[in-house]
């Protein structure tokens, strides 16, 4: 994707900042010539009138030169900074669009940095091309013009000066460009482990496996900083090696300008003026070559930032709505599935299921069996790779994913609260739910007692990911956010394991009485919690084994006798 098409809604900003940048430069190559008649015509004269009046126009110039440069900042900043927020925008837009095995293969760390660190580099680019540009390239000719006005002869030392500077602004350039695109890999492998430890910190603790992550960002930091000191150790060549033409070529003015003076050809302000305007020349090359540099690191960073913008989204939105009738069957037809990471080892085989509107059904199966990723295909987190899926009779490939989503409640094995009151948690199930829905649905989950012994009630806030909170608590509060949202099909991924099971049955027992005609999925390790099931689906690596009620699948599935036989207490009694 071409980034140039954030920029031209504010084509008019960038074209009234070098517009104004230009009366600026002007202002600044005026100042030389008027020093110049101020020593010449007015120190050496002893003219002070002449002094004090040329005195006020080099005022009035510096002024004007000043109010044309704020407002070149201005406009340059404001093209600049819209730029960036719209690429910000389009890029988050774009995240959230990906699906789970696309923002795997970018890596949180490493789709942060292109958000934050790339787009900033970028927006740089923007603001030095905007107004650094304009200038230098002004500078650098108007000073060599304003130079030879001087006298011709001065056009020898710049015809030398400025292929030798330019040779070496070429080799240091060349040499450091590739470089970029290292610093902004390392930038991501230490957002990567700081994104990792900052997440994972309480297991990093609880295995005092401090040391062993210290170590680990260290090491990642030691690779960032190794290649930034290769760009800076190359880039400190730059400006000494300028800076000693620059210097070879004032003493060459002072040389050929004091010759001039000597035969009368010049006036001592003239070479004073001589010297101003090679090093605007001279300095207009250095800034040049920052430009490249500016320029050499945004095109790294734009590069990874055209990556995630040019990468389409594997789920893509249908065109379907929902029929306005409330129904809620699933059915699977010969699904198959594999994650693209597994080496195309299929989590599921065949699965063929028909789920009936209302029906409470369960999914039992041994860890890895591929229950999770049952129900992960029907809100499309993931497509199959063969076979369909049909909510209501209608492949959901084929829906529009908001409205698909809005009517599949899912409550995932990790709940996700977020830095918010408990209310507003709870809400993201419906915005325009009232206290009364609040309330309620935080009843139904069972949550309603702890959250009125909280200080603030309903207000409280919740600390980040919930750590204010025990697990159960956090599995409640997340079971409430799905029962606001009211949906016709309601999935727990495994979402009751903090529960006792005497919280889980009167949970279970307030979804019956309160969500009527909702299908309900239940994913659960405890038969306890799902024999009571209206069906349970067994699934063994990724295969149906049995689909019935508990006492039917007592007496003909083994895979179900065997996970019951396991779950029976020593002394006997049934689970």
């Amino acid at each position: 994707m071409k980034l140039s098409k954030y920029i031209r809604p504010y084509l008019l900003f960038v074209l009234l900042a070098p517009f104004c940048m230009v009366g600026e430069v002007f202002m600044d190559l005026l100042q030389p010539k008027l020093m110049s008649k101020i020593v010449d015509d007015g120190v050496l004269a002893s003219n002070y009138g002449l002094i004090i009046r040329t005195g006020i126009i080099m005022l009035c110039t510096i002024i004007f030169g000043g109010i044309c440069g704020s407002a070149s900042a201005f406009f340059a900043g404001c093209a600049s900074q819209g730029f960036s927020r719209g690429v910000r925008n389009d890029l988050f837009r774009r995240v959230m669009g990906l699906s789970f095995q696309q923002t795997d293969k970018f890596t949180t760390g490493s789709l942060v940095t292109r958000i934050t660190a790339d787009v900033t580099a970028v927006q740089q680019m923007v603001d030095f091309l905007i107004r650094g540009f304009v200038r230098n390239i002004i500078m650098f000719i108007g000073g060599i013009i304003m130079m030879l006005n001087l006298a011709k002869s001065f056009g020898m030392i710049i015809a030398v000066a400025l292929p030798v500077e330019a040779a070496i602004v070429i080799f240091i350039m060349l040499r450091a460009n590739p470089l970029y695109a290292i610093v902004a890999g390392r930038l991501d492998s230490v957002n990567s482990v700081m994104q990792e430890n900052v997440t994972g910190a309480r297991v990093i603790k609880a295995y005092v496996r401090e040391k062993h992550e210290q170590q680990r960002f260290e090491g990642a930091n030691m690779g960032l900083t190794e290649a930034n000191l290769k760009v800076q150790e190359l880039m400190a060549l730059l400006s000494p090696l300028l800076m000693v033409i620059m210097n070879l070529s004032v003493i060459a003015v002072i040389y050929i300008g004091g010759w001039q003076v000597q035969a009368k050809k010049m006036e001592v302000g003239e070479v004073m003026a001589a010297i101003t305007y090679l090093t605007y020349v001279l300095h207009g090359i250095m800034m040049i070559s920052m430009m490249f540099q500016t320029m050499a690191r945004a095109g790294a960073s734009a590069k990874r930032i055209s990556e995630v913008l040019d990468t389409e989204p594997v789920i893509k939105d249908g065109d379907k709505s929902f029929a306005s009738t409330k129904k809620g069957t699933v059915t699977f037809r010969n699904v198959t599935f594999a994650y693209p990471t597994s080496s195309g080892e299929p989590v599921l085989t065949d699965i063929d299921l028909d789920i009936r509107a209302g029906e409470n059904i369960a999914i039992l199966g041994a860890t890895g069996s591929g229950k999770s990723s049952l129900v992960n295909l029907i809100p499309r987190f993931y497509d199959p790779d063969n076979g369909e899926v049909l909510v209501d009779g209608i492949n959901v490939r084929e829906y529009k994913l908001d409205e698909l989503r809005r009517r599949v409640g899912i409550v995932l094995q990790k709940s996700e609260l977020f830095s918010a009151t408990v209310a507003e948690n709870i809400r993201w199930g419906d915005d325009d739910a009232t206290d009364e829905d609040v309330i309620k649905a935080a009843s139904i989950a069972q949550a309603d007692e702890f959250i009125s012994r909280m200080p603030d009630g309903y207000e409280s806030i919740i600390a980040e990911k919930g750590a204010s909170l025990s697990g159960g608590q956090k599995q409640r509060m997340s079971i409430a956010r799905a029962v606001l949202k009211k949906p016709d099909i309601l999935i727990f991924d495994d979402s009751t394991s903090a529960l006792d099971l005497g919280t889980e049955a009167k949970l279970r027992e307030n979804l019956r009485k309160e969500l009527k005609g909702t299908t309900v999925i239940t994913i659960a390790q405890r038969i306890a919690s799902v024999k009571n099931c209206d069906r349970i689906v067994v699934l063994d690596r990724g295969r149906i084994v049995g689909c019935d009620t508990h006492d039917e699948l007592l007496r003909s599935c083994e895979v179900y006798k065997d996970i019951y036989s396991s779950q029976v207490k020593t002394q006997g009694g049934e689970v």
